[in-house]
């Protein structure tokens, strides 16, 4: 059917067809769904953004602290060692060595954190370098302690080697001194020996006193007032001079000592028993004469009188003199 219109005097009204607005809003809903979709894209990477800083951070975290740890290990590696060969360490190493164990332990306490923050592992690190330094600082004294006491020790080496060669020097000239001592000992002796006084031209009288400076010589006991003992001192270039002792030893008939319990020390024969002591007044290498008279409070007996001279210890000397039983006229 068709609408036409008649403009000549219709009297009919006109009506408009409705228009269409379903494209309109199709294209709001599909402008707004883009504008959406736009926004969850937009959203999402940023979220995306974020996610992957967080994932960099943490990642850089894990790298600081596997970076610190290993630097830690190392160090605590080192610190380990330096305290293993030096065990007895004194005074202010012991103090320093107790501040890194210090700064150890504060260190691995932070990386023992599983969530460890970076102002955390920066500390850490701040602290490994300390510790680093300490343990420099450390071992630079233990070394500088090992120099002096290497030099201690050299210097120690070397007193011991000079202690040691003066030990033998000590003990060769004690072995020198032991070796003159007894050559001086021995030469001593000798010289002792050879300074002992010689008695010759022995002459043992017996004399009858008839008076005053009245004597006349007797073999007989009963006449016997004393016996004159004389003998020379001969020359000695060794004995120097000066007062001499001569010990004269009588033994009477019977064999016993004559004596008034006076001893004197000999060479051969031990402590004896002297009649005797007579000075004589030496002179080097001169022949010097002794003439002395021995008289007994009892009377004498007939038999033989044994006379001893000693001197220095030495028997220098002897003779005998007999008595004999006197007849009627002597």
């Amino acid at each position: 059917m068709s609408n036409t219109t008649n403009n000549a005097g219709s009297n009919q009204p006109v009506f408009n067809q409705p228009k269409d607005n379903r494209k309109l809003i199709y294209g709001v809903l599909i402008a707004a769904l883009l504008i959406t979709w736009g926004y969850i894209f937009y959203d999402k990477s940023k979220t995306n953004e974020k996610v992957a800083q967080l994932e960099t951070k943490i990642t850089n975290i894990d790298s600081a602290r596997i970076a610190i740890q290993a630097e830690f290990t190392s160090v605590s590696a080192k610190a380990d060692s330096l305290t293993n060969q030096n065990l007895q360490l004194q005074g202010d190493l012991a103090d320093k060595n107790s501040d890194i164990q210090k700064l150890k332990q504060d260190i691995g306490g932070i990386l023992k954190k599983k969530n460890a923050t970076a102002a955390e592992l920066s500390s850490a690190k701040q602290k490994i370098g300390e510790l680093n330094g300490k343990i420099d600082g450390l071992f630079a004294e233990i070394e500088k302690l090992k120099g002096e006491n290497l030099q201690l020790n050299n210097a120690n080496q070397q007193l011991n080697t000079e202690k040691a060669q003066l030990t033998n020097e000590k003990q060769g000239l004690e072995e020198n001194l032991n070796s003159t001592k007894v050559e001086k000992k021995q030469l001593e002796e000798k010289v002792d020996v050879a300074s002992t006084l010689h008695a010759s031209n022995i002459a043992i009288t017996a004399i009858k006193v008839k008076g005053p400076g009245k004597e006349t010589e007797t073999n007989t006991a009963k006449r016997a007032d004393l016996i004159r003992i004389s003998f020379n001192i001969d020359e000695n270039r060794v004995t120097p001079s000066g007062t001499k002792d001569i010990y004269v030893v009588v033994t009477g008939t019977d064999g016993k000592i004559i004596t008034e319990g006076a001893n004197f020390n000999t060479r051969d024969e031990g402590t004896k028993a002297y009649t005797s002591k007579v000075s004589v007044n030496y002179e080097q290498n001169r022949i010097i004469p002794v003439s002395f008279d021995w008289k007994q409070a009892d009377r004498y007996k007939e038999g033989d009188y044994k006379i001893e001279i000693y001197n220095n210890g030495f028997k220098i000397g002897q003779g005998v003199k007999t008595l004999k039983k006197g007849g009627l006229f002597n």
